[in-house]
């Protein structure tokens, strides 16, 4: 094959692109629900005057325990009537004007509950009992003032629109928040027992001593550490729901109430022979410098003394966040350090040469062990921040960070108060301690973004139509992360053992599949929720014998890798969580290889090195057109597996372009104005030109971290939980650069507005095309044509949409710089094709001589 001979570096592109202006039409109107107004005005008033009514009564009737605990303001629940006609969450938020004292709520936001076949669409608001007034104007204004100015709406009463109207009129119903309205996990919440309850507050300076008086008055157990995010501040309350009942009443500024996501515990040579192979390849290995790059394990420890990893591993960088050692007992976290470290161990056994590494390794314990005191319970989120801070505090050096563990999933991609930690780290938020409270409320620090590796989780059993079980199984917490880099299984591992006791035995999963221990994201249906796994690394398979009978760790079917018995121990290693480690280590080596590029390149680098195996792509190619099916195909399979090879290096004629661009999306005091990127891309026109009608495959990757929105206010929006979003375009090869730009304003205005209905110009090249890739923050597709075409094609645009930055107007994120990545990779199948020598030529860059 043509690609055979990868020996090239990947050829940096700097000062190829250029800021472009939008131009902005009008703006869509709302969709609103026809109501007789006057009637409908009137009905509802009324309502949200008798709710009002009803919570003083409810105050006056409900013994608090302290005087301090009464509420200043009041829970109402509005209820929409029909999907079609979407409450106007915007109107719900709002803040006093004085120009001389700082700002105060009126009334707030939050959260909002989608509809379901039996309930209807419900957004949780709190008005301040000083503001009621006010807030009761909106509906006064809506039956006593009219909007003159001309809409494509019909008037619905002969003078003009009511005021307030797209609010009003999609209401059907104003009542009396209960506690039951605040729960935004799945199912109903558990009333029976005393248990612990994770409530996100809003971040008012009191809302801590609020709720602790609480606990205090009603003699509640509350952690002693907490959460702050951007938007909410987290905290764990042990109580029965009865106690909690209480609370919409109380000055307890609680938003939001979970079921909350506590860690729990993870549950063919005679011996002699295999320490004399450890030993000897342990001789062989050249560790790698202590400043290099490293695999940071949040795992179960790891048993440094291991001869394959204490010279890879130093005694400082071995840490935990719970109990006093780092050390490993249970063995998960040191069979992964192996993997992450050398890979599949199998090959460098039997070898004979120098084994020279270029990364280190790190470890951070966060799991307990089995006979450890009972403690307090900690959530996932804060023991992940507590890991990174503790390593990076302890050695700086670029690091990624490795998480093979999940947890059960809440709601099928709805990000969670773990999965909005790993975000909110990887874009870069720094990590402060005030006492016992943790906060990551800082702007994101683009230079102290982070790359986090984890895995989507295991699938719970085993069925004869695997492939089923795994569609079926969403991928586990916090695997649904924006920014993060997801791992699913795949496996090539199908030789059945010659052990009689497994005569009549087969592998599971075929050739190049899906491995039968993975999760997918199809259960996220046709959601807007990021595509996941992003990548694929082999997990190893399961033996059936036909029937009921499974066997998932058989060592002919796994990845061998270092164990903890003893100092020369050897173990096998499966799932989704060898994939992570794997993953990692080819992350760390992409640092240690390019130490320029960004945590958002390496991870779009990975991906874009992926390709389908054949198994994988046949199924691609049998959906023909359809769009939708390729998408459930990568929500089953990532983008396909990467090799080291091609994540490293590039060749003549496979040849990968590597941008990394900051720009400032947003200006002026309303975000109304908005900025885009064109890349001249460095095409070798002539060599293209030269291949005329012969096919090259071009693949773009865009990657970027996006700042969370963790709680679940406003997510039916499409730009409710992340801070921006970005997209890309390649100028077709009949498009002048002017109309290029005039479709980048249309794409951008027709997607922030959700009224594209047709593709783009020149999407009919794309494999996936925009309406399918563009989910979470990494977007990438192949576009398949001749030489000439692409010849003509060598602009891509870069531009912005949505987010919760413009959406919210937040002026501490007005004028801030966004970064990304963008890989393009251009490919011949002509053996004499050379893509490489004019590119590099063009950027001015020295030519690598074939075999040097």
């Amino acid at each position: 094959m043509a690609d055979e001979l990868r020996h090239l570096t990947h050829l940096y592109v700097l000062d190829r692109a250029r800021n472009e202006n939008f131009s902005r039409g009008g703006q869509g109107n709302p969709k609103i629900r026809p109501v007789e107004y006057r009637a409908h005005g009137l009905a509802i008033k009324g309502q949200l005057q008798d709710t009002f009514s009803d919570i003083d009564d409810e105050r006056h009737s409900t013994s608090l325990s302290a005087d301090e605990l009464k509420a200043l303001g009041s829970i109402i629940t509005l209820e929409g009537e029909d999907a079609a006609y979407p409450l106007k969450i915007e109107s719900l938020q709002a803040f006093s004007r004085h120009r001389k004292t700082p700002k105060v709520p009126q009334w707030l936001l939050l959260s909002v509950q989608p509809a379901t076949e039996d309930l209807p669409e419900r957004a949780i608001v709190w008005v301040a009992d000083t503001y009621r007034p006010q807030f009761l104007k909106l509906f006064e204004d809506y039956l006593e003032k009219k909007i003159t100015k001309a809409s494509e709406d019909k008037w619905e009463t002969p003078d003009g629109n009511p005021a307030n109207r797209a609010l009003v009129a999609n209401i059907s119903r104003i009542r009396q928040s209960i506690l039951d309205d605040l729960w935004q996990s799945d199912g109903e919440p558990p009333k029976s027992g005393l248990r612990w309850w994770e409530l996100w507050l809003d971040p008012s300076e009191q809302s801590i001593d609020s709720l602790q008086k609480f606990a205090s008055a009603y003699e509640l157990k509350l952690l002693d550490h907490s959460l702050a995010l951007n938007d909410r501040v987290v905290v764990w309350i042990e109580a029965t729901w009865r106690q909690l009942e209480i609370l919409p009443f109380t000055n307890v500024p609680i938003a939001e109430i979970r079921r909350p996501e506590f860690i729990d515990t993870i549950e063919d040579l005679l011996p002699g022979e295999q320490d004399e192979y450890v030993d000897d390849l342990a001789s062989r290995v050249l560790p790698a410098s202590k400043d290099s790059p490293a695999v940071c394990h949040l795992d179960t420890g790891v048993a440094r003394t291991h001869r394959l990893l204490s010279n890879s591993l130093d005694p400082g960088d071995l840490h935990t966040v719970i109990g006093t050692s780092g050390n490993d007992r249970q063995g998960h976290g040191t069979s992964m350090a192996g993997l992450a470290l050398y890979g599949s161990l199998d090959d460098l056994l039997t070898g004979t040469g120098t084994v020279q590494l270029h990364h280190r390794l790190e470890s951070v314990r966060i799991l307990p062990e089995p006979d450890e005191p009972d403690t307090d319970p900690l959530d996932y989120g804060t023991v992940t921040i507590e890991a990174v801070a503790v390593a990076e505090i302890a050695a700086r050096r670029k690091r990624v960070f490795c998480m093979p563990v999940s947890s059960d999933p809440d709601r099928p991609g709805v990000p969670t108060l773990w999965s909005s930690t790993v975000d909110a780290l990887a874009v870069g938020t720094d990590i402060i301690r005030d006492g016992n409270q943790l906060q990551l409320l800082s702007q994101p620090d683009r230079d102290a973004s982070r790359l986090l590796v984890i895995a989507t989780g295991n699938v719970d059993s085993y069925q004869p139509d695997h492939r089923l079980e795994s569609d079926t199984s969403g991928i586990e917490d916090p695997a649904q992360s924006w920014n993060a880099l997801t791992v699913g299984a795949h496996t090539n591992l199908v030789t059945v053992p010659t052990d009689p006791e497994y005569a009549g035995w087969k592998a599971m999963a075929g050739e190049g599949e899906l491995s039968p221990h993975s999760r997918t994201s199809l259960p996220f249906g046709k959601s807007r929720w990021p595509i996941k796994p992003d990548i694929c690394f082999e997990g190893g398979n399961v033996l059936t014998d036909g029937g009921s009978g499974y066997e998932d760790r058989h060592p002919l079917l796994s990845l061998r890798s270092t164990g903890m018995h003893n100092d020369l121990a050897l173990t096998s290693a499966n799932a989704t969580s060898a994939a992570t480690a794997q993953a990692s280590r080819l992350a760390a080596l992409t640092m240690a290889q390019y130490p320029d590029y960004w945590p958002e390149t390496v991870r779009g680098l990975l991906v874009h090195a992926a390709e389908w195996t054949p198994a994988m792509r046949a199924e691609f190619d049998a959906t023909g057109t359809k769009k939708e099916t390729k998408l459930e195909l990568l929500r089953r399979y990532g983008w396909g597996v990467p090799t080291e090879d091609a994540v490293l290096r590039s060749s003549r004629q496979s040849v990968t372009l590597v941008t990394q661009d900051t720009f400032v999306p947003f200006e002026g005091n309303e975000y109304k104005m908005r900025r885009f990127r064109l890349h001249a891309m460095p095409w070798p026109v002539e060599v293209l030109e030269s291949i005329g009608a012969g096919d090259v495959t071009l693949k773009v990757t865009l990657s970027y971290f996006v700042e969370p929105s963790a709680s679940r206010r406003g997510w039916r929006q499409r730009y409710s939980y992340a801070s921006h979003l970005l997209r890309f375009e390649l100028k077709s090869p009949t498009e002048t650069e002017t109309e290029f730009i005039s479709r980048i304003n249309r794409d951008a205005e027709d997607d922030e507005e959700s009224t594209r209905t047709t593709p783009s110009s020149g999407s009919d090249r794309w494999f996936i095309g925009p309406n399918q890739r563009n989910l979470g923050s990494l977007h990438q597709d192949i576009w398949e044509g001749s030489g000439q075409e692409l010849a003509a094609s060598g602009v891509i645009g870069v531009y912005p949409v949505g987010g919760w930055w413009k959406r919210n107007q937040r002026k501490d994120r007005l004028n801030l710089p966004v970064r990304y990545s963008l890989i393009v990779s251009l490919k011949s199948r002509e053996q004499d094709v050379d893509l490489y020598t004019p590119i590099a030529t063009d950027l001015q860059l020295p030519i690598e001589i074939d075999g040097a």
